[in-house]
């Protein structure tokens, strides 16, 4: 079955990365694209990459212009998709890339994004666990919950990164969830694709620059939500990006206490027994840590983990590009269990090298 898809806010580079990957999945045709400023323009002109889509203008963003597609990916800042995806009356399934549906608390949204509050849709990380089971690579996963799901909230890149790097040691029992401490190195990418002058390349090279320092990046309630999915009361954690001259991937470098008495081979099986049968979250050797690169175009998840016993605490080095795993992969893997569909249809586990 061949399923009829728009995509919202397709100029963008999280737009851009869906229909990259829609271009060549067998079950989706991409028959409608829209942008803000740039409608009635060709897309090639925002997005000269994507030569196979080349016939395809940019429409506005309206309910009028999406309803009626089988699919709908809306790929909007924060705040933007929520009043349109409430006037939806004809869509099969509608997947969310930006913030508007991800929280299920409205005292976290006021607190970290503000503006109207939507209701929490199905959550797009199908291999974050979300309860316990006999044995580690037992635990339920988020993909049950996707079956049949109709409307999809994709995940923020770097909320997904830290959640996956951690929810296997807190469902196992073999960490604590009240200090954890999270670096991220990020590539401008993910903050979209609009002009601002601390992203101009000439700010960006040669220098690393951190932000939302202090416990105030709006990916830090999206976690904690996720955490206590898995199983934590009351998670915390310390959470610090950092802005690094690469286009494109997250290194998410992770540390939390583990629970006394617990060996390093019981905290080490817990992430290799629950991710062993995941096609696209790899941990990897001991002694071996992943680099970004390796990330690039891939829908993967790659993760190294390290015991520091004189510190007590576990380091899980967790890198994804944030653009395909971290939300336009994401969105499609998720659309793809919703649909019944094979999860891994459109989707590679290849990077691009060098």
């Amino acid at each position: 079955m061949t399923y009829s898809v728009a995509v919202a806010g397709a100029s963008g580079y999280a737009g851009g990365e869906l229909l990259r990957l829609l271009a060549d999945h067998p079950e989706f045709e991409i028959r409608t694209v829209t942008g803000h400023s740039n409608a009635g323009k060709p897309l090639i002109a925002s997005q000269p990459h994507l030569r196979s889509l080349a016939h395809l203008t940019l429409r506005e963003t309206t309910p009028e212009v999406l309803d009626g597609h089988d699919v709908v990916f809306f790929a909007l800042p924060h705040g933007a998709s929520g009043a349109l995806t409430a006037q939806l009356k004809n869509v099969r399934l509608a997947i969310d890339c930006g913030a508007d549906h991800r929280l299920t608390s409205e005292a976290d949204w006021a607190a970290f994004y503000g503006g109207d509050f939507n209701e929490a849709w199905t959550y797009g990380v199908p291999e974050l666990i979300v309860g316990t089971g006999a044995s580690a690579g037992e635990h339920p996963r988020q993909r049950a919950n996707l079956v049949g799901a109709t409307k999809i909230a994709a995940p923020g890149c770097n909320a997904s990164t830290v959640a996956l790097s951690l929810a296997p040691g807190i469902a196992a029992g073999v960490i604590e969830a009240s200090d954890i401490v999270t670096v991220l190195a990020v590539g401008p990418s993910g903050a979209g694709k609009a002009a601002h002058t601390h992203l101009l390349g000439s700010e960006l090279m040669g220098t690393a620059n951190p932000y939302a320092v202090g416990g105030t990046h709006r990916h830090i309630p999206e976690i904690q939500q996720a955490l206590r999915g898995a199983g934590a009361e009351n998670p915390t954690l310390s959470f610090t990006p950092v802005l690094v001259p690469m286009s494109r991937g997250i290194l998410a470098t992770t540390t939390a206490r583990i629970v006394p008495g617990t060996s390093a081979a019981d905290v080490r099986a817990a992430w290799e027994q629950a991710y062993a049968d995941e096609t696209f979250v790899h941990v990897l050797p001991e002694g071996v840590f992943p680099r970004t690169a390796d990330t690039v175009g891939a829908n993967t998840c790659l993760m190294g983990i390290a015991i520091d016993e004189a510190a007590g605490r576990v380091v899980i080095v967790a890198a994804v590009d944030n653009l395909a795993k971290g939300t336009a992969g994401a969105a499609i893997q998720s659309a793809n269990i919703a649909l019944g569909i094979p999860e891994a249809t459109g989707l590679s586990v290849n990077g691009v090298a060098p």
